[in-house]
C-alpha cells in the first residue's frame, strides 16, 4: 500500500479511469488533504448520470481503500 499524496492517488485512479471513458465519463482529481481527504469532480456523463453517486463509492472509494494508505473518503466537489 502507498502513503496518501496526490500522486499515489492519480496512479491509483488511473486504473479505474478506462470504465468511467468507456461510458462517456471522466473525472478531475481536485485536492488530496493530509488528512485523507480526495476531492474529485465528475465530468462528461458522470455529471448527469443517476449512479454517479454509486461510482462514487462503489467504485472510486473502494479502489482507494485498497491501495492507499491513511485514505478515509471521497468528496465530490461541484
Amino acid at each position: 500500500m502507498e502513503e496518501i499524496s496526490f500522486d499515489s492517488v492519480d496512479k491509483a485512479l488511473k486504473k479505474f479511469r478506462p470504465y468511467l471513458l468507456r461510458d462517456g465519463g471522466d473525472y478531475e482529481l481536485i485536492e488530496v488533504t493530509p488528512d485523507g481527504i480526495v476531492k474529485i469532480r465528475l465530468l462528461g456523463a458522470c455529471v448527469s448520470c443517476p449512479s454517479s453517486d454509486m461510482t462514487l463509492k462503489m467504485g472510486i472509494e473502494l479502489t482507494l481503500a485498497e491501495k492507499i494508505f491513511g485514505f478515509k473518503e471521497v468528496v465530490q466537489v461541484y
